[in-house]
């Protein structure tokens, strides 16, 4: 089976570069705190050491995806396929160790093209974490815990037909709304009560 390895490059770094006190921001979506892609913290490293290499704090091994971490209050949260085991994999661990705090393993079967894992970047927000899956399994977790909170089966509860590339986009949190792409008939977008998974309206 083939891994990806989720490297974490700490502060100290940083500071020892920087020469001054640094504080990271988090990344709880895709894009960034803003979802614009724009990196504002302070006082990080100007230039790269002159071999190119930088101190590896830990490392952890996850299985295939196409996905990236979202990272907020000291914990990274990503998704993995586990393709032996046949499952979906929601990890969180902590953001200084590496230790894996609590997973969620959720049975799959692929029928897209690409079939190496998820693709959505998972959404933190408010004590509680959103995930979608390739094959279009969202999940409501509460973050500390890994309890699962609410979900959703997009092809059994919508009646997607799903795009040869899976289940693409991440969700967006916009007041109590989480809104994401769905595919169903007339609901190609749905807005759904972050916190009890309500389906508050459906759009297109």
């Amino acid at each position: 089976m083939q891994h990806r390895v989720l490297l974490l490059f700490t502060l100290t770094f940083l500071r020892v570069v920087a020469g001054g006190a640094a504080v990271a921001d988090d990344w709880p979506q895709w894009g960034g705190p803003q979802r614009d892609l724009v990196w504002r913290e302070t006082k990080i490293v100007a230039e790269l050491p002159t071999d190119g290499l930088l101190p590896r704090v830990w490392s952890t091994p996850v299985g295939e995806g196409y996905s990236v971490p979202a990272v907020a209050n000291n914990r990274v949260y990503v998704t993995d396929l586990q393709r032996e085991e046949g499952n979906e994999r929601v990890l969180c661990l902590d953001a200084e160790s590496g230790r894996v705090l609590w997973k969620h393993e959720h049975p799959v079967q692929y029928s897209i093209s690409y079939p190496a894992g998820p693709r959505s970047t998972p959404v933190v927000d408010s004590g509680r974490v959103y995930t979608i899956g390739a094959m279009g399994h969202m999940f409501c977790f509460d973050a500390k815990s890994g309890d699962v909170v609410w979900q959703k089966d997009f092809v059994a509860e919508y009646e997607v037909q799903l795009p040869s590339w899976g289940m693409v986009a991440s969700p967006l949190v916009e007041g109590r709304q989480l809104i994401t792409l769905v595919g169903g008939d007339g609901a190609l977008v749905v807005s759904f009560d972050k916190a009890t998974g309500e389906e508050l309206w459906r759009a297109l």
